[in-house]
């Protein structure tokens, strides 16, 4: 029996992975690293200079501008990302951190640098044991995250209600409880789900690199929207 027929062979008995699972999950979490520390020093970078972080809170097109930027970027991604070339997708992954970080600015005027950074390892802790939860786990969680994706749809119509109707800071701490039992459980189910798709890879070509790419992108929002909720609970303010 040929060597190839040999290894898919255990695959299919007993689901060990290929050869190149264990560098694509090294690349998920390196990207996702990166992107972490573009968004954080362009934060603290623009948070620091009075001409861009006033720019950004005073001028509502400018704000606006970032945030539909955002959300431009993370669709055209997603939804472009068998179009796009490795570079292409890499380097929309990078601008969209930096752009993040540009509209997370904000933080460090409301709250003190000692919160932002204890909510910060806080949020490393959490988001570290979710993560080795699920990739460990040989519960499917794939149930839990159709329940979680439309709590997550739930949490953003709550969060836009309480915005600009009821604009009460009481329904905003349980609505920010509500998102960390969220992203806790999606860090999870995210976790597990790229481990199932890189394990089906068995080459390091242009194709599975960008599965891993698109990891590092649910990982990273995942990081970051339980940050901030996090924040919004233990954050002390200036």
């Amino acid at each position: 029996m040929e060597q190839e027929e040999f290894m898919n062979l255990i695959r299919e008995k007993d689901g060990s992975m290929s050869i190149a699972f264990p560098k694509l999950m090294r690349k998920v979490y390196v990207w996702m690293t990166l992107a972490l520390v573009i968004t954080g020093f362009t934060a603290y970078g623009i948070a620091t200079s009075p001409n861009l972080i006033t720019a950004i809170v005073t001028n509502r097109l400018l704000f606006w501008g970032l945030i539909i930027a955002e959300f431009g970027l993370v669709i055209g991604l997603t939804s472009a990302i068998n179009r796009l070339s490795l570079s292409s997708a890499t380097l929309m992954f990078i601008l969209f951190s930096v752009v993040n970080g540009a509209t997370l600015s904000f933080i460090f005027m409301a709250y003190t640098m000692s919160s932002i950074a204890n909510v910060f390892f806080i949020t490393a802790g959490t988001f570290g044991v979710m993560a080795f939860i699920g990739y460990t786990t040989k519960t499917d969680l794939t149930s839990l995250g159709k329940i979680l994706m439309m709590g997550l749809i739930g949490l953003i119509i709550a969060t836009v209600v309480n915005v600009f109707f009821i604009k009460s800071s009481g329904f905003d701490l349980i609505v920010s409880y509500i998102g960390v039992a969220i992203f806790v459980g999606l860090t999870a189910y995210d976790s597990q789900k790229i481990k199932k798709m890189l394990m089906q890879c068995d080459d390091m070509s242009e194709g599975p690199q960008k599965i891993a790419l698109l990891g590092a992108l649910s990982l990273y929002l995942d990081f970051i929207n339980l940050f901030l909720y996090l924040l919004r609970i233990f954050g002390k303010r200036n």
